[in-house]
């Protein structure tokens, strides 16, 4: 069972409100997507207003029917979701999609685990994207104790296998990091 430190996930118009900016699209993020750890869709519903297809994956399922509905109330067939434990393994086969998201869930207790599953999943040149909250005051997020800087999330997807790495800005209280396999 995967050992995800609850960070307070606040309610759904204020979760979304934080990625207002149009982040995926500025991003370039299209083809197949795998979201990992999807909550409400944040990210998921966005991905696939750009995407081909997206593949979203909670492992709770009351996230994963919460992403189904919002995708089937906006006609979006191309977003598939489904409750999946990443820390045992993602569903999808190896170099299969363009894009992974990690958004806000690298603080849980092994995300070498989720990084290693994303580059698995990743086709020769796909990015991963890591979005965390800022090391700092925030509106909101996990304790700044098992808050990942960005140089943390570096270190780790390198660790992984990631050759190219290029921090961004995201959104405020957020940054990015795309990482390239």
């Amino acid at each position: 069972m995967a050992l995800v430190r609850e960070s307070g996930m606040p309610e759904e118009t204020l979760w979304e409100g934080f990625f207002a900016s149009g982040l995926l699209q500025r991003l370039g993020v299209r083809g197949t997507v795998a979201d990992f750890c999807c909550g409400y869709g944040t990210f998921s519903i966005p991905a696939a207003r750009l995407a081909e297809r997206v593949l979203a994956f909670d492992i709770s399922e009351e996230m994963v029917s919460r992403t189904r509905e919002r995708a089937a109330s906006l006609g979006l067939s191309n977003l598939t979701a489904e409750r999946c434990d990443l820390e045992e393994g993602c569903p999808l086969q190896e170099r299969s999609v363009d894009w992974v998201l990690l958004c806000n869930i690298l603080h849980g207790e092994r995300p070498e685990l989720l990084l290693g599953e994303a580059r698995r999943i990743l086709r020769h040149g796909g990015n991963a994207l890591l979005v965390h909250w800022l090391h700092g005051a925030t509106p909101r997020g996990p304790p700044l104790a098992i808050r990942p800087r960005p140089e943390d999330l570096e270190r780790l997807a390198r660790a992984a296998g990631f050759t190219r790495l290029q921090r961004r800005d995201a959104v405020p209280w957020h940054y990015a990091i795309i990482a390239g396999r």
